[in-house]
């Protein structure tokens, strides 16, 4: 059974690049008008392993099989969603399906590509989602705990759904969870914010040489390990080139390495 990671984000902000790089396809489409995908897009991936190949010398394995991880690629989230808004209830969805989040946040000024918003504000944009997450859970933990009337919870469910409800409504980080309850109880919850996550901040070339402030915002408030930096059409560029033109190209663009390395 796959891992599976799912793109998040507001409308326009290059999840759908960002996937096609990491699936090294063409699958999803893209263009630059909000609501591009509307069905998620999922695809494979094989994630190679080293220590594999070690342990398949000494045991004399005849066949070696990598790791996989599923990339879905979910529809733009909006303001409302959880009410709805922009077919939200079903993107919320196919959310709750995937075991971690790589939530997706515009960090670059671009009058050729189309905003949501009028300006660039990626900690908006990040919590606008996240909002409506949360949202949608109390909305999910009221309904469960409403049922259990009828005494259909677990002990462990219950005292899950009443935590994570004291959470939000005293506005406590509900991350705060993960450390008082088992991850397997807190994974069967089927709760969104919860989710492992991990913040990618999709820059212009320019942002990959130098870190504009949009990053630094975004680095300062979430932490250096939570937060990776890509130019998600510059890594589906890289991917689409043969492995010598490819470091040729990254030579002259001045990068070191792909963000999804």
């Amino acid at each position: 059974m796959s891992f599976k990671c799912g793109i998040v984000g507001l409308p326009n902000v290059g999840k759908s690049t960002l996937f096609n790089a990491l699936i090294q396809s063409k699958k999803a489409e893209t263009a630059n008008f909000p609501f591009c995908t509307i069905d998620p897009n999922i695809g494979n991936v094989s994630v190679p392993d080293k220590r594999l190949n070690i342990i398949s010398n000494i045991s004399k394995s005849e066949k070696v099989v990598n790791a996989v991880i599923s990339f879905v690629d979910i529809a733009g989230l909006v303001k409302g969603a959880s009410k709805g808004e922009g077919l939200g209830n079903k993107f919320l969805s196919h959310i709750r399906e995937v075991d971690a989040i790589i939530h997706l946040t515009r960090c670059f000024e671009s009058e050729k590509i189309q905003n949501v918003h009028e300006s660039v504000d990626p900690i908006r944009d990040i919590e606008i989602v996240e909002t409506e997450m949360l949202l949608a859970d109390l909305e999910s933990i009221q309904k469960r705990l409403e049922k259990n009337k009828k005494k259909t919870l677990d002990e462990d469910q219950l005292k899950i759904l009443n935590d994570a409800l004291n959470c939000i409504n005293n506005n406590i980080d509900i991350s705060t969870l993960l450390e008082k309850h088992e991850k397997k109880q807190l994974d069967f919850s089927g709760l969104l914010s919860i989710k492992p996550k991990i913040y990618v901040c999709n820059v212009d070339e320019d942002g990959l040489v130098k870190e504009n402030q949009h990053v630094k915002t975004c680095l300062k408030k979430y932490g250096k390990n939570n937060v990776i930096i890509i130019c998600a059409e510059i890594e589906n560029q890289i991917m689409e080139l043969d492995p010598k033109d490819r470091k040729y190209f990254m030579t002259e663009s001045r990068i070191k390495e792909t963000g999804l390395d």
